[in-house]
C-alpha cells in the first residue's frame, strides 16, 4: 500500500508559535549552541539566530531540510534524522554538549498545509503522514490492521470515545476497496459519526491518531526526553511545545521525575489571546521548560 513519495517544495511560510515563550526559556545569545530538535519550517530557529545563538536544526522530514537549507542561514548547521536519536546524530557531527534544545512536537504547519502530505482531512491526498516519507502510511494501517487494533489505536492516541464505532465502519468500507485518500476516510467517518453536527470535524481525532502511531511520537517524545536530558551542560535551557494532553503529560512527568532538569515553571505557558487570534493554530499550544542542573543540587 505504501507509496514512493514524489519529491516537490512546499512554498508556504511558518509561522512559529509561543515564540517570545521559546525565547524567554532558552535565552538565545551569542555563543551559546542551540537545538532545533524538530526543525520544520524554522520559524523559532530564525529567532534564535537573530539573537546570535547557533543553531544545530534537526528534522526527519527530508522536504523541510532541503527548504530551510535553501535559504542558507547563516549560523545554522542542519542534520537529517529524529530527535529522539539526537545524542547519536550531534556526536557524529563532534557535538557532545549544548546549551539549549526546543522540541516543537506534532506537525509543523507548512507540512499541514502541504496537501499532498496527506495529514488533513479537509482537502483530498493520499493518505500518507508520514514525516520522514518512509515505513507503513496511514493507508497501510487503515487498509490492514484488524478491527480491534484499529479501534484501540483510534481510542489511545485520538482519545476518541466512539473508536470502537468508527473502526468498524472503516473495516466494513475497505470491504469494497482499499481506503486510499484523505477525504475518503473523512467521508467514512463522518457518516459513521454518532450525532454529527457542523463544528470540529468528526474525523480530528482520529487523522491524529493515524499520525501519531505511523511517526511513533509518543515514542520520539520519551526517548527525545532523555537525550536531552544527558546532552544539556548544566544551566543549559530544554523548551517542549505539545498541542494535545497525551504529549503534555508524558513532558510534565519527566520533568517532575528528572534528577537533572529542574522546572522553570510550575505550570506550561499558553498563547496569549492576541496570539491565538492572530495564529488559531497556538490555541492548544503548552510550552514546559526546564533547566539543567547538577543532580546534587537540584531542590
Amino acid at each position: 500500500m505504501t507509496q514512493e513519495a514524489v519529491p516537490h517544495t512546499p512554498t508556504l511560510s511558518h509561522l512559529p508559535v509561543l515564540p517570545q515563550e521559546v525565547m524567554d526559556a532558552l535565552a538565545p545569545a551569542p555563543g551559546r549552541l542551540i537545538v532545533d530538535g524538530t526543525l520544520g519550517g524554522a520559524g523559532h530557529t530564525r529567532m534564535l539566530l537573530e539573537r546570535g545563538a547557533t543553531v544545530i536544526g534537526i528534522d526527519q522530514d527530508p522536504y523541510a531540510l532541503s527548504r530551510v537549507e535553501a535559504e542558507g542561514l547563516a549560523g545554522l548547521r542542519t542534520v537529517r534524522g529524529n530527535f529522539r536519536d539526537m545524542q547519536t546524530l550531534l556526536a557524529g557531527i563532534g557535538v557532545t554538549q549544548v546549551d539549549g534544545i526546543l522540541l516543537d512536537i506534532g506537525v509543523s504547519s507548512f507540512q499541514l498545509d502541504d496537501v499532498e502530505r496527506g495529514f488533513s482531512y479537509h482537502s483530498e491526498a493520499a493518505l500518507d503522514m508520514r514525516m520522514s516519507q518512509s515505513g507503513p502510511s496511514a493507508a497501510d494501517l487503515v487498509n490492514d490492521l484488524e478491527e480491534a487494533e484499529l479501534a484501540a489505536l483510534i481510542y489511545e492516541y485520538g482519545e476518541e470515545k466512539h473508536s470502537r464505532r468508527l473502526a468498524r465502519a472503516i473495516v466494513a468500507a475497505r470491504q469494497s476497496a482499499p481506503i486510499e485518500t484523505t477525504t475518503e476516510l473523512a467521508d467514512i467517518i463522518k457518516r459513521a459519526y454518532p450525532g454529527f453536527v457542523r463544528g470540529i470535524h468528526p474525523a480530528r481525532r482520529t487523522f491524529q491518531a493515524l499520525r501519531i502511531a505511523v511517526n511513533d511520537e509518543l515514542g520520539a517524545l520519551r526517548e527525545g526526553l532523555q537525550a536531552a536530558e544527558a546532552l544539556l551542560a548544566p544551566g543549559g535551557r530544554l523548551g517542549v511545545i505539545s498541542f494535545h494532553s497525551l504529549e503534555d503529560r508524558i513532558v510534565k512527568r519527566f520533568l517532575l521525575g528528572s534528577e537533572r532538569l529542574r522546572p522553570l515553571t510550575k505550570r506550561p505557558a499558553v498563547a496569549s489571546e492576541e496570539e491565538q487570534a492572530a495564529n488559531p493554530r497556538s490555541r492548544s499550544a503548552k510550552l514546559r521548560s526546564a533547566e539543567a542542573v547538577r543532580p546534587e543540587v537540584k531542590a
